[in-house]
């Protein structure tokens, strides 16, 4: 006979739990380039990314945190917007950027590389590296913190991953 563990009202309501999506979908293929210092970057590449974003939250009543599609949802379109694209970030201070016809003109270390415009995103970031993009995805996420708010969620985390077992995160709210 299985007993079955029965919670009290104030049990119930301090039952916390993690919810995790990582799905095929949440990936992007981009080209790049990390920067190291004011002379030294690594050769333009390419790799296939994958996003999972983790959500903190209070379980209800109903054995549900909440309806995560909504959030599935605006990842993917993120993960397609960046798709077959080359970031560049506008941050740097090692890298200038200049709209000059269909190009964007990046400057580094007294070398100019064209880039045709429909080709290029530039983010506001000071680097393209994983640990940047996982604050790139987590800042879009949190543009309706009221939202967040509405759903219970006290704590996401994104991280990127540009192969297996290597990832960057970033974090909000409570852990």
């Amino acid at each position: 006979m299985i007993e079955e563990e029965t919670y009290n009202e104030e049990e119930r309501m301090s039952r916390f739990a993690s919810l995790e999506i990582h799905k095929d979908e949440l990936s992007f293929s981009a080209g790049h380039f990390t920067i190291f210092s004011a002379t030294e970057r690594e050769q333009l590449h390419g790799h296939n990314y994958y996003v999972s974003i983790s959500f903190n939250k209070k379980i209800k009543e109903n054995g549900l945190s909440f309806d995560y599609r909504h959030y599935k949802k605006k990842l993917q379109a993120l993960c397609e917007q960046l798709d077959r694209h080359f970031l560049l970030p506008s941050q740097s201070p090692y890298l200038s950027l200049k709209e000059d016809g269909d190009y964007v003109l990046a400057h580094f270390n007294q070398k100019t590389m064209p880039f045709l415009k429909e080709d290029v995103i530039v983010l506001p970031l000071s680097n393209i590296t994983i640990e940047e993009l996982s604050h790139w995805f987590l800042q879009n996420i949190l543009m309706n913190l009221d939202e967040i708010k509405s759903h219970g969620i006290h704590g996401i985390t994104v991280k990127v991953y540009n192969g297996p077992g290597q990832s960057g995160g970033a974090v909000w709210g409570e852990m």
